[in-house]
């Protein structure tokens, strides 16, 4: 079994399709001459050619606008925001476009579109590019909302999301394009919708997703030297959320604490909570405990971003206070 970078393992999901489907393209700022702008689709244009790996203009209204408009084509289009941030310039289209199409044509138009890039904290890079947009795109019926957090998720899940006749959110990470995971060579796909349970417990259900499963699985391993078994659930999607999965594991551990890098407000979490206290409140023996950032927009000091996001020490304090400790 080989062990390849997360920017390794989107690349194969896309050249593995594309070389399977002609229909589909990839289209976004830097993503041909200059090999992406985090070497996602390096060597790409080499084997398709500028017909299907396109550069575009600062235009993210525009060429989003022109994958919607292929999709309903019969085209499969991959679009690429350099960071979701941008994406705000393009919202117009995919809410009012690619989300309400198939609900507006009466069934006539799917628009097979992935949409896909960096989403929140990368760093110093302040209040303008480091924003969280799951919950956003979550909010919206019609779209599917997919935030990987290795390469080896990265891979099934991308390859899902092309496949999908759905548009589909695909939400990655700065800080994780160079991460390494094991990989199979031969093909897979994931299910979108489906959680892993990436790590059994009995204490306390720790639920998370993205980059931030990294720090879920560093609090299990501190709290197991205390012994505390906790159980860690990667939701993978946050459109649709596997529900079931968590609601089973809160009736075996009757503790939940939710870990998210997002605002508090209408959070993925906000929306968990909720349907946890309505189908397993009798099974719960403490509050749901949220480990979420600070309702602020994010600084440019190092102590200042510690001090506002989600970390290890705050997410262990959750699990101790749910544990009663």
């Amino acid at each position: 079994m080989r062990e390849i970078q997360f920017r390794d393992a989107l690349r194969e999901a896309m050249i593995e399709e594309m070389r399977k489907d002609e229909n589909i393209f990839l289209m976004g700022e830097e993503v041909a001459d200059y090999n992406g702008a985090y070497k996602v689709s390096q060597g790409m244009l080499d084997e398709f050619s500028t017909k299907r790996v396109i550069d575009t203009p600062i235009a993210e209204l525009g060429f989003a606008g022109v994958g919607i408009g292929a999709a309903m084509n019969g085209l499969r289009p991959i679009i690429e925001f350099m960071t979701f941030n941008f994406s705000l310039v393009a919202i117009d289209q995919i809410i009012n476009g690619a989300a309400k199409m198939l609900s507006m044509s009466g069934g006539q138009y799917n628009v097979p579109i992935v949409f896909r890039g960096p989403t929140g904290n990368a760093g110093q890079l302040s209040s303008q590019h480091s924003q969280n947009f799951e919950n956003w795109f979550a909010n919206t019926p019609g779209l599917k909302v997919v935030v990987p957090s290795n390469p080896y998720d990265a891979k099934g899940l991308l390859k899902a999301a092309i496949r999908d006749n759905d548009p589909t959110i695909f939400m990655e990470s700065e800080l994780m394009y160079g991460d390494k995971g094991i990989v199979p060579e031969e093909e897979y796909i994931l299910e979108i919708g489906k959680a892993n349970i990436v790590r059994e417990g009995k204490d306390v259900t720790l639920v998370s997703f993205g980059k931030f499963m990294k720090i879920a699985n560093e609090c299990a391993i501190e709290m197991k030297k205390e012994g505390v078994d906790v159980e860690v659930i990667d939701l993978r999607s946050v459109r649709p959320i596997d529900y079931e999965t968590i609601i089973t594991s809160v009736k075996k551990t009757n503790r939940l604490v939710l870990l998210e890098e997002t605002w508090p407000v209408a959070s993925i979490s906000s929306d968990i909570s909720h349907i946890v206290q309505r189908n397993a409140f009798d099974h719960l023996d403490a509050p749901i405990y949220r480990v979420v950032s600070k309702d602020l927009p994010l600084p440019y000091a190092p102590t200042l971003i510690e001090e506002i996001l989600p970390n290890v020490k705050k997410t262990i304090t959750a699990i101790n206070a749910v544990m009663y400790r």
